[in-house]
């Protein structure tokens, strides 16, 4: 059964104009046992008193514990997308230091699976939704340092400074051959563009890559027009539907 816990804001700060990173740690006292991949849920009531609550996954960057392994934070991290009119962005887009609210979890299975053998894993988000991929770093550093693995993330923004943890991810890229990130950028280049920088759809990747169900093992997550239209295009590169693992998010009031 997943606990409930009450979370205290100690630090903050912009990722990009609508999207703001912060950081909890629980008013008890206790760690956080998660793993990689899982989301909590914020508990809070609309202005009329109705009772609501909003998904988001952990953030944080562990210790590369084993797939399937949950390990302890004590600093508890998300990252929320701002909503025009938003009742989770007026609770936690004006959140101040020191002040809480009510959480539980952690809860989900979008997880890197210890029995999973496949060559290359393709790692596809959009937004918020590469959260879980920052929080899987040091899992997957220990994957490609068994050797034979290499892991591909694409992530799909409308401009460079929406390409959250972006530098993150291109420092991990080269402290870590076997990774490689593509920022995919929809709307607008980089000033200064990148090697591995594409145009257009995160989706869109997937030719030049060219799944095969021999060796690739996929995650989607974020928008749900980019999870479908990428499962749909998996499914046609031939990977079975257990070999595609999703997780929408979906933008809530």
């Amino acid at each position: 059964m997943a606990d409930h816990f009450t979370l205290r804001l100690v630090d903050s700060f912009m990722l990009a104009p609508s999207v703001r990173h912060l950081v909890f740690e629980r008013v008890d006292g206790q760690p956080l046992a998660f793993q990689p991949g899982q989301f909590l849920q914020v508990h809070f009531h609309y202005d009329d008193g109705t009772p609501t609550k909003r998904s988001y996954s952990v953030a944080t960057v562990g210790d590369g514990s084993a797939p399937n392994t949950p390990y302890e934070v004590r600093r508890i991290e998300i990252a929320v997308s701002y909503v025009e009119g938003g009742a989770a962005t007026k609770l936690l887009g004006n959140l101040q230091p020191g002040e809480t609210i009510e959480a539980s979890g952690p809860y989900g299975r979008f997880c890197l699976q210890p029995g999973d053998t496949h060559p290359r894993y393709l790692l596809m988000a959009t937004g918020t939704g590469v959260t879980p991929y920052r929080a899987m770093l040091p899992q997957i550093r220990r994957l490609l340092a068994t050797g034979g693995r290499e892991v591909v993330l694409l992530y799909g923004a409308r401009n460079e400074e929406e390409l959250l943890y972006g530098e993150e991810f291109e420092a991990f890229a080269k402290e870590n051959p076997g990774f490689t990130f593509h920022g995919c950028l929809s709307r607008q280049p980089r000033a200064v563009p990148r090697p591995h920088d594409r145009s257009g759809h995160v989706q869109g990747m997937l030719a030049e890559l060219a799944p095969h169900a021999d060796r690739d093992i996929a995650y989607l997550c974020g928008n749900p027009n980019m999870v479908d239209a990428a499962f749909t295009a998996l499914k046609e590169y031939g990977l079975p539907v257990a070999q595609i693992r999703r997780e929408k998010y979906i933008s809530s009031r």
